[in-house]
């Protein structure tokens, strides 16, 4: 949208440009070449008045007459020359080769004047002028582009106010925080999208609300009904009835199960609770958790700031990758840690944990982030979790090389041109704790 507003911006400056500047590119020669031939003609009539003042007080016409008049300071050099009536001939100047510009006089005593000037200055007082116009024309062209430029980001940034505040709506956060754009149309769509969320909110109360009830109110009598099935099981005597009830009861087994996931589902789908969040807040507070043990253990951890982009991801989620990564560098890894944050092409960040270990091999390395799988004993979980809850805001985790190891971690975020806190709210930062977590 940014391109095509400019694009149109431009194309109507462009042809408002070509519509005076063209017609100025035309007239200006001709005015100075107008302009220079009204000033030889003034000349020549001047001198000519002169001429005829010297005739009738009955004074010496001489060469000396005309020379002050082949060219004062800061005019155009002429060649002159005078016939009087008596047949002489006068010259003042320099003979002018190629093309002149020309004046003549003459007057009622018979004396006649030729004027002429090259048309060198002419052309370049002409080039002087088209430069202006074409300088006036090229400045005005770059402001168009530059305003331009500014208004189609004032007007495209709203929008991408709204498809952020769209995406807080769709990862669960039902109230996304909308300021005024100042564009009516805009607005009005800003209004519906917090009425729309205000909606969304009340319903998916209710729903999870609902889900919540009917999963109460069936486990109870579920598990009475499985409890009678087991006693009739155990007290029958006959194996028919006995089979029936084993039957029975298995299928109440399973309809609990079933009663159990559709809840888990419903909370599952409630939505996320992404956030706008700085990554240096993040890294002071892994900094204030895990400093001491890695100086107990001998070891430096060193946080790095490469950018102050922000974020878009669940506080506590970010926290628990970081503290499983930092633990598993800490227990398995060597030397100095670093975690260090970048830009990322685009608008997402990357956030490097390294260290100075032996790193991972090269047989374990593709199976780093499944369930169960460990180099060292552990239990296999913790890198696999931490990959969960990357993909669940959006990011992703991966081991971005292997010996030494650095473990990457991408998490999505908002244009740095953009000031993401007139849409998405700041978050709180949950502390992880130190749990067992293996690789």
């Amino acid at each position: 949208m940014q391109r095509r507003a400019v694009i149109m911006t431009v194309l109507a400056v462009l042809v408002a440009v070509t519509l005076i500047g063209l017609p100025l590119a035309i007239i200006g020669p001709l005015a100075v070449y107008n302009s220079e031939q009204s000033a030889l003609e003034l000349r020549a009539a001047s001198l000519m008045r002169t001429v005829e003042r010297r005739i009738a007080h009955s004074e010496d016409i001489t060469d000396g007459l005309l020379h002050p008049w082949v060219g004062r300071e800061g005019q155009n050099p002429a060649y002159i020359e005078l016939r009087l009536d008596d047949g002489r001939v006068l010259a003042a100047g320099d003979p002018i080769a190629g093309n002149v510009l020309r004046a003549t006089q003459s007057s009622p005593s018979g004396v006649d004047l030729l004027m002429e000037v090259s048309t060198g200055r002419v052309i370049l007082h002409s080039l002087y002028v088209e430069g202006f116009i074409l300088f006036g024309t090229s400045i005005a062209f770059l402001i168009a582009v530059m305003v331009a430029r500014r208004q189609a980001r004032k007007i495209a940034a709203p929008l991408i106010y709204l498809a952020a505040s769209a995406e807080q709506l769709g990862s669960g956060q039902a109230r996304p925080r909308l300021r005024p754009s100042g564009i009516e149309e805009i607005d009005l769509i800003q209004a519906e999208l917090v009425r729309t969320a205000e909606r969304m909110a009340g319903r998916l109360a209710a729903e999870r609300q609902f889900a919540a009830d009917a999963s109460h109110q069936l486990r109870t009598p579920l598990t009475a009904l499985s409890m009678r099935l087991e006693e009739i099981e155990l007290l029958a005597t006959d194996d028919e009835v006995r089979e029936e009830a084993g039957v029975c009861l298995e299928q109440v087994e399973r309809l609990t199960g079933v009663v159990e996931e559709l809840l888990k589902t419903s909370r599952s789908s409630s939505g996320g609770t992404t956030e706008a969040i700085s990554l240096a807040d993040v890294f002071d507070q892994q900094r204030d958790e895990w400093e001491r043990p890695f100086a107990k253990a001998g070891r430096e951890l060193v946080f790095t700031h490469g950018t102050d982009r922000l974020a878009l991801a669940t506080p506590g989620s970010v926290a628990q990758v970081l503290a499983t990564l930092l633990e598993n560098s800490l227990k398995y890894g060597g030397g100095t840690t670093t975690v260090s944050s970048r830009a990322a092409s685009g608008k997402g960040v990357f956030i490097d944990v390294a260290d100075e270990g032996e790193g991972v091999s090269d047989e374990l390395a593709p199976d780093i982030f499944s369930k169960h799988v460990s180099g060292k004993g552990g239990t296999g979980l913790g890198l696999a979790l931490a990959k969960d809850l990357a993909s669940s805001d959006g990011g992703r985790l991966e081991l971005s090389q292997r010996r030494p190891p650095i473990f990457t971690l991408f998490l999505n975020g908002v244009p740095a041109s953009l000031n993401p806190d007139a849409v998405l709210p700041q978050g709180s930062f949950v502390s992880v704790g130190r749990r067992r977590r293996r690789r």
